[in-house]
């Protein structure tokens, strides 16, 4: 038997950042290797993610529990994986999907599956010795030579299903474009959101947080909040648009109404895909905007045309709802022309094999990937290794607040110097659309 044959597997409920149930894995090989992963859970959610497994159980989380995703990791899965080669991971992640046996990993569910394909990965990085963002370069096919540190993009302002619906767009976030490493696109992010606190008290607005640790002020309109975007920019002292870019996730799936307009609740107006389109105009030509995700809704694919028609060349068009981290979905995408980067989350994909396929078809048609953390995380810092190893050049994680967002930030920091890595800067989200 190799010494990276998988020995066992045991997965345990542990709550994520909301205090919900997810999945933890702990794998030993037989070498007596142990590596641990869990497993994020969204707010915001596209129809065509891989399936997360819930109980139904009121009694136990309001029904969110997540004990039968537990048992099929202790049960059936740990039996058809033992003795099989962690240094395999395709192999792995192959088995997986062919135990499973369905289309959205709906009878396992992807959150045991998820978590067994990434604490393969981890545990073949520690028997090699190696560190986690190496072998996934390996993985991927990167390559150590090209590893990058990424461009982040931070929640400053939020609303949408991350807060309540306080506002109706989910996030405004905060893109240092000035920055020379990760550690001073850190540093000038945490000046924005903290200014970004001082001008909200000043003028006795809430400093509420929401689920990914931005400030929820509750605006009626995105104009409003775009305006504070800009003056807690340089309320820090620096400047919009050369310091400091703005992205927005509208999450537009979440807006939609049963007669197919969007409602803007806040706002006490419904509107059209063509006036959405024509929103995300407006404040393109007014304010410091370089990136838009999920404008319109998942399966708009007409809409999103014509969005990036007349945005694709000015800014970065992410789709998150729209391709769900799913190949086909984004094959889709390119062969139409629609959007020009793809949000990279693990569980809306299933497996970590798989996820990086769908990065390297991004990069390959020239949209950019933007690995992306999830409304619901834990502890587990594995993304930022995805996104230096895989060279992704973005990364989403939420504000510069809760231990389970500054888990990632602190192990970017810890990978930079480690790795001496090149930062990414604004070439990541600058990058022409096609080769």
């Amino acid at each position: 038997m190799k010494n990276t044959a998988i020995h066992s597997l045991h997965a345990r409920q542990i709550l994520d950042s909301r205090g919900r149930p997810t999945v933890e894995v702990d794998i030993t090989l037989a070498d007596g290797t142990e590596a641990r992963a869990s497993v994020p859970s969204g707010a915001s959610t596209g129809a065509a993610e891989a399936h997360e497994l819930r109980d139904g159980d009121q009694a136990c989380y309001e029904g969110r529990g997540v004990l039968n995703a537990v048992s099929h990791v202790n049960g059936e899965i740990a039996a058809a994986l033992r003795g099989k080669d962690a240094d395999d991971q395709q192999s792995i992640d192959g088995a997986l999907l062919d135990l499973d046996g369905t289309a959205q990993i709906q009878r396992l569910g992807a959150n045991a599956v998820l978590g067994v394909s990434l604490a393969v990965s981890r545990a073949a990085a520690a028997s090699a010795r190696q560190p986690l963002y190496q072998r996934l370069a390996t993985l991927a096919g990167t390559g150590t030579g090209q590893l990058t540190m990424p461009m982040p993009m931070v929640n400053i302002l939020s609303g949408g299903l991350h807060a309540g619906r306080g506002m109706d767009v989910q996030d405004f976030l905060a893109i240092p474009a000035s920055a020379q490493s990760i550690e001073e696109a850190i540093r000038m992010v945490a000046r924005v959101r903290s200014a970004a606190t001082e001008v909200m008290q000043r003028r006795g607005l809430t400093t509420l947080l929401a689920d990914e640790g931005g400030l929820s002020p509750g605006f009626e309109n995105g104009r409003l909040a775009l305006q504070l975007m800009v003056e807690a920019t340089e309320h820090a002292g620096l400047r919009p648009g050369e310091d400091i870019a703005i992205a927005i996730d509208v999450a537009a799936s979440s807006l939609k109404g049963p007669n197919g307009s969007y409602r803007l609740a806040r706002e006490g107006r419904d509107c059209s895909g063509e006036e959405m389109i024509a929103t995300m105009e407006a404040w393109v030509g007014e304010f410091p905007v370089v990136s838009i995700e999920d404008a319109l809704d998942e399966e708009d694919w007409t809409g999103w045309a014509e969005l990036t028609r007349r945005l694709g060349a000015k800014v970065r068009l992410i789709g998150d709802d729209l391709f769900t981290t799913n190949l086909a979905r984004v094959q889709r995408g390119i062969a139409n022309d629609i959007g020009n980067g793809v949000l990279v989350k693990v569980n809306q994909n299933g497996t970590l094999s798989g996820t990086l396929s769908v990065i390297a078809a991004a990069r390959a048609a020239g949209y950019a990937p933007v690995v992306s953390a999830r409304s619901g995380e834990t502890e587990d810092s594995f993304i930022a290794d995805l996104a230096v190893g895989t060279a992704a050049g973005q990364i989403k994680i939420g504000s510069v607040r809760c231990s389970d967002r500054l888990a990632k930030y602190n192990q970017l920091l810890r990978i930079e110097e480690q790795s001496r890595a090149p930062f990414a800067g604004m070439s990541a989200i600058t990058l022409e659309r096609r080769p």
